[in-house]
C-alpha cells in the first residue's frame, strides 16, 4: 500500500468539496465571458473566477499532499501568488489597451479624458 493511498476518509471528502467548488466558481466565471455583452464586463467574470477556483483547487492539492505525505508541502502557495500577482495586472492591461483602442476609434460611451486641475492648492 502507497503513502498516497492512505488517505482518511475525512480528509477525502474536504479535498473532493476543495476541487469541486474551486471547479464550479471557475466554471461560472467562465460562463461571464459568454454572458455579458461587453469586453469591459466580460473581463471581470473570468478574472474573479479563476482566482478563487484556482485558490481553492490549490489549497485541496496542498491539503491532499501533505496529509497523505505526512508533512507540510507548500508548492502550492508559490502558484497561488503567481496567480495573485499576474491576474489583476493582466486585467489592468488588457483594460487600458482596449480602452485606449476605443478612445483612438471614437467609439460611443468611453469617457473622454479629463485634464488634471492642479489649481486646486
Amino acid at each position: 500500500m502507497s503513502a498516497l493511498s492512505a488517505l482518511p476518509e475525512w480528509a477525502a471528502i474536504l479535498v473532493a468539496i476543495l476541487v469541486l467548488a474551486g471547479a464550479a466558481i471557475t466554471l461560472i466565471g467562465t460562463v461571464g465571458l459568454i454572458r455579458f455583452p461587453t469586453f469591459y464586463m466580460r473581463i471581470h467574470a473570468p478574472t474573479l473566477g479563476s482566482s478563487l477556483g484556482a485558490a481553492l483547487v490549490l489549497l485541496a492539492s496542498s491539503l491532499y499532499f501533505s496529509i497523505a505525505l505526512a508533512r507540510p508541502m507548500l508548492h502550492e502557495v508559490l502558484i497561488f501568488a503567481c496567480i495573485i500577482v499576474t491576474t489583476p495586472i493582466t486585467l489592468m492591461l488588457l483594460a487600458r489597451s482596449a480602452l485606449y483602442r476605443d478612445r483612438a476609434e471614437g467609439n460611443d460611451g468611453i469617457p473622454a479624458i479629463e485634464p488634471v486641475n492642479r489649481d486646486d492648492n
